[in-house]
């Protein structure tokens, strides 16, 4: 039997998010961060159904993931990641990372995030770990100024495209019957539509 090789050492980027559903806003940033720094891969981490945000606005976990695979299966350095929705609820961000790095030892995990949720960072459980144990690779995001980094010894910012297009807006668009197409990817309009999601 041959034996198992160890996994391949990386830097892997972390981009949290309900995406409900994903759209191209979310797979621009994650192939620029995937292709235009240090980063090996991005993981797009799915959240899981937020107590505050329970109606029939969010799909249910499997069929966001479900889209999330479709949108980046024919890209080798995207990926979805499902660990948050096996993780005692509600999900912390450093309880997210401690998993992460018990499954793939050899990985450094860089949390991506928005200038927008930086600045509420120092709130979060456990911040002083998040901020002192991990980089941060922080993009601009529309109507938002990039705050201080001086609270934050491992941040750096990454000229990231701005993008402003809205998961909100498409879910409105799919209720008016209006057309989505080119703001989610053609495997995923197709699932949406055949599955009546958002309807």
């Amino acid at each position: 039997m041959t034996p198992v090789s160890p996994e391949a050492s990386r830097r892997v980027g972390l981009l949290f998010g309900s995406f409900n559903p994903v759209h191209t806003g979310h797979l621009i940033l994650a192939e620029h961060f995937a292709t235009r720094t240090d980063l090996a891969e991005v993981w797009l981490v799915v959240s899981p159904q937020s107590p505050f945000k329970v109606g029939d606005e969010l799909l249910p976990e499997a069929q966001r993931l479900a889209l999330l695979e479709l949108a980046v299966a024919d890209n080798p350095r995207l990926r979805a990641e499902a660990i948050e929705l096996s993780l005692p609820r509600p999900s912390y961000t450093i309880v997210t990372l401690d998993a992460l790095r018990a499954r793939h030892p050899s990985h450094e995990f860089v949390l991506l995030m928005g200038a927008d949720n930086l600045t509420g960072l120092l709130r979060w459980r456990a911040a002083d770990r998040l901020t002192q144990e991990f980089d941060l690779y922080v993009y601009p995001r529309p109507g938002t100024a990039l705050p201080d980094l001086a609270p934050y010894p491992r941040a750096r910012v990454v000229a990231a495209p701005l993008l402003d297009i809205s998961a909100t807006f498409i879910r409105q668009s799919i209720r008016e019957e209006q057309s989505i197409r080119y703001l989610v990817p053609a495997a995923v309009e197709r699932e949406i539509m055949a599955q009546g999601y958002y309807r």
